[in-house]
Formats: structure tokens, C-alpha cells, sequence
């Protein structure tokens, strides 16, 4: 932690230095040697966090935060580089953040609601799930950029053959494709987590409900997709962290996004501009994985439902029976006088 906050004071000091005295156009930024020492700090700090025995160690790799926190407040980076073309880009930069998040928001609502029915479908018939997972799982085998190229043609003809598709703002390039192969890209982590979520859990813990007088429907909401959700979230974080980084390949094809500032720095061999757009996507991972964790832990706490159940007849009954009499207290009278 010492030596992360050490890194972060070195740049913001030097690269104050290094501009006194300069014109208003000159940039400072970092060399190798720092993002270096930065990168094994970081993995040095995190190791130190998921290998402490305690709470209190683990909030100790975090320290380095309050440093950096207290420096950005206080402008302390304000000549680097990075910090300087954001300052110019401040106004486009927020535009293609927003951007971003829409086009990730968006493709993660569409598969949810595309593979949320398909899973629960395909759970109970394996030929339906051994078929909608290989086609999903050959979708993730093209690469992005010409998945991407190849709905380009269908697009353009659709948006050709009826005016109204262009006039709505479906083309051959922009948001509708890249919607598109986003939703596509997100689909397999969802379909597969939901399927062997929703397949792994004990078959005694669904004979319990049963035996209760429960009906099909609610023996999936109040027991099966209880217990299924922990392992079905994980896919969702999965699918939403990727789209982080296909949304930055989809500015390629006219969507927008912070992939503009990367690639226009890959153009311009300005590692400046690709900072510019790959710390803000990386920072906003790092924050939708974290917010759906927490969301994981939430739910576990507030429905009570172990993440892993021993598939044996006594736990599935008092498993069954609690989900029944306490963690769903909306079960109506009848079904608790049949219990």
C-alpha cells in the first residue's frame, strides 16, 4: 500500500515539476517505469488483501485510497497529462461516458431479457439447453470487430427495404448494430449461468416444496430461483464486465463511447488519449462488478438462502420448510395449514 501511494505521489510531483516554466501546450505524463512500480504495487497491495486473516488486515491494502483520494481533491494531479486533455475533452468526455454506460445498460437489459425465459425453458429439457448454449458459446468465438463488420450488411438492407428503420435510427453503422452484437457477446454467461443455476439445485429441496402442496409456479419463486440467483448473478457480472470491453470496440462502427479516445490515441500513438478512454472504462468495471456483488451478498442476506445446500433429504426438508414458513412470508394461509 506504501509503495502504491509512493507511485501516485511520484506522478503527481514530477509532473509538476516538469512543466514549470513551460508553454500552456505542454503535457507530462508518466513513463514505463512508473506504470511499472504502479502495477506491482497494485498486484502487491491486492495480494496483501485476499491473503489477510482478518478484516482489519484486508481494509489495511486499501489504504493507499486515502492518500490518492485526499490528492485528487486537492488537485494534485492537475498537470498530468491525462488530467489536462480531460480538462479539454471535459464536456465530449462526459458525453461518451454517458454513452458507454447506455450501451452497456442496454445490451445488458436486452440479454437478461432474451436469456432469462430461454434459461428457465431450457432447464428442464437438456436438448434445448445443449443447443441454445453451443449457439451462444459460437457467437462468443467471432471476434468482436467482425461481428461487428458483419452486421453491417443486414443492417444497411433492413434500413434500405423500409425507410421508417432509418428514420427510427437503424443503419448500417451506429447503435443499432453494436446494440445488437453486444446483447449477442452477452448472452452466454446469462444462458449458462442461469441454466446450471437453475438445474443445480437439489432435487430434494424442489420434492420438499412439493410435498407442501406447492405449485409450479411457486416452487420457482419461492425455492428454485432463491436458491439458483447467487450462481445466476455471477453470470450477470460476468456479461457486464465483458460488455465493458466490446463497447469499446463498438465506436469502431459509429456507437460512440470511450473506445473514441482509444483508438483515436492508437491512430495518433497518443498513450494520453488512450488513458484518456481506458482508465474511465476500467474504473466504471470495477464499479458495476462491485455493485453487483454487493446486490449477491444483499439478496443472500435478506432472503437467508445458502449459496451451496448438501444435497441430502434432511437439509432439502428443513431447507423447503423454511423457504415455506419464514425466508417467503408472503405464502398464503392455505398452504401454511398444509404444511
Amino acid at each position: 500500500a506504501l509503495a502504491l501511494a509512493a507511485g501516485f505521489w511520484w506522478l503527481g510531483s514530477r509532473t509538476t515539476v516538469a512543466l514549470l516554466g513551460q508553454m500552456p501546450f505542454a503535457r507530462a505524463s508518466a513513463s514505463s517505469g512508473l506504470w511499472l512500480w504502479l502495477l506491482g504495487a497494485a498486484i502487491g497491495a491486492y495480494g496483501a488483501r485476499i491473503s489477510a486473516r482478518t478484516k482489519r488486515e484486508g481494509w489495511l491494502g486499501l489504504l493507499w485510497l486515502l492518500p490518492v483520494i485526499y490528492w485528487i481533491l486537492n488537485g494534485f494531479f492537475v498537470h498530468w497529462s491525462v488530467v489536462v486533455e480531460g480538462q479539454a475533452e471535459r464536456e465530449r468526455l462526459v458525453q461518451e461516458f454517458v454513452q458507454h454506460l447506455s450501451l452497456v445498460g442496454a445490451a445488458l437489459g436486452l440479454a437478461l431479457v432474451i436469456g432469462a425465459p430461454l434459461s428457465v425453458w431450457a432447464s428442464s429439457r437438456p436438448g434445448v439447453a445443449s443447443a441454445v448454449l453451443s449457439v451462444a458459446g459460437g457467437v462468443q468465438t467471432i471476434p468482436s470487430l467482425a461481428l461487428l463488420g458483419l452486421l453491417i450488411a443486414p443492417f444497411t438492407a433492413l434500413s434500405t427495404a423500409f425507410p421508417v428503420l432509418r428514420e427510427l435510427g437503424i443503419r448500417g453503422i451506429g447503435v443499432a448494430p453494436a446494440l445488437s452484437a453486444m446483447t449477442l457477446y452477452a448472452l452466454l454467461p446469462v444462458l449458462r449461468n442461469g441454466v446450471v443455476a437453475l438445474t443445480g439445485v437439489p432435487a430434494g429441496a424442489l420434492d420438499a416444496a412439493r410435498g407442501m402442496g406447492m405449485t409450479d409456479p411457486q416452487r420457482f419463486w419461492r425455492v428454485q430461483l432463491p436458491l439458483a440467483l447467487p450462481v445466476w448473478l455471477s453470470g450477470v457480472r460476468q456479461a457486464a464486465v465483458l460488455l465493458m470491453g466490446v463497447a469499446a470496440i463498438a465506436s469502431q462502427i459509429g456507437a460512440g463511447g470511450l473506445g473514441v479516445y482509444i483508438f483515436k490515441g492508437l491512430q495518433s500513438s497518443a498513450a494520453d488519449l488512450i488513458l484518456l478512454g481506458a482508465i474511465p472504462a476500467v474504473l466504471l468495471a470495477v464499479a458495476i462488478n462491485a455493485l453487483l456483488r454487493g446486490l449477491d451478498m444483499l439478496i443472500a442476506q435478506t432472503t437467508n438462502v445458502p449459496t451451496r445446500v448438501a444435497d441430502d433429504p434432511l437439509s432439502c426438508v428443513a431447507l423447503g420448510t423454511g423457504m415455506a414458513l419464514e425466508q417467503r412470508r408472503g405464502i398464503t394461509e392455505d398452504l401454511l395449514a398444509a404444511a
